[in-house]
């Protein structure tokens, strides 16, 4: 079992720990600075925590080992998910509600948490990145039934392989049951404009429920 250090969380202003959580997850190589400032862009109604992945990597940080872009190695993503869920359930308890935002290798990870545990969160976002498949996470048929999703992926991507990108698109529109709200742009590996406008309208549906 490896041993992570305590996590290191850049928080968006003061946690109220009367309002949802979301947890913002940063891509591979990158670091919590990195994606804190898109709580500027979310609403208001909500308290926002950017996570640094627990794997120094490349002078930045990875949330597992892999075995090709975007591809964890099962083993790996499983104790970085516990140690995650360890730091979870400190500043949410159970009935708290946390949405999840992940970005490129944030949002294999992201995606890996959903998966394992659908009920803990209240949907998730996975932002120009894959599923974690064939990671020891389910990815059968009606898993997510319910669970919002927000997907988005660039046409023109060259960093997440397109094989993944698209059999991430089935599942999650086709075939995971989930409540899915997709959007592909002509775009590459970046948030598009059209996202950022997208994406804060569905945070904002998210936590009115």
């Amino acid at each position: 079992m490896n041993h992570f250090p305590e996590p290191v969380v850049a928080w968006h202003g003061q946690d109220n720990p009367d309002l949802p959580l979301v947890v913002l997850l940063h891509g591979r190589g990158a670091d919590e600075n990195g994606i804190i400032g898109l709580a500027n862009h979310l609403p208001a109604s909500a308290s926002y925590a950017a996570v640094r992945a627990p794997i120094a990597e490349g002078g930045g940080y990875a949330w597992f080992a892999n075995r090709g872009i975007g591809r964890p190695i099962a083993e790996s993503l499983e104790q970085t998910m516990a140690w995650f869920r360890n730091w979870l359930d400190e500043v949410a308890p159970a009935d708290r509600s946390v949405l999840l935002i992940g970005f490129s290798g944030g949002a294999a990870f992201a995606g890996g948490l959903l998966l394992s545990d659908p009920v803990r969160f209240a949907g998730a976002a996975i932002l120009y990145g894959t599923l974690p498949f064939d990671a020891g996470v389910p990815t059968t048929p009606g898993h997510l039934t319910g669970v919002p999703v927000f997907v988005a992926q660039g046409d023109a991507d060259t960093v997440i392989p397109r094989e993944l990108l698209d059999r991430t698109w089935t599942y999650i529109t086709e075939q995971s049951g989930a409540t899915a709200h997709p959007r592909r742009d002509p775009g590459g590996h970046s948030l598009s404009q059209e996202t950022a406008v997208e994406l804060p309208e569905w945070v904002a549906r998210r936590l009115s429920h």
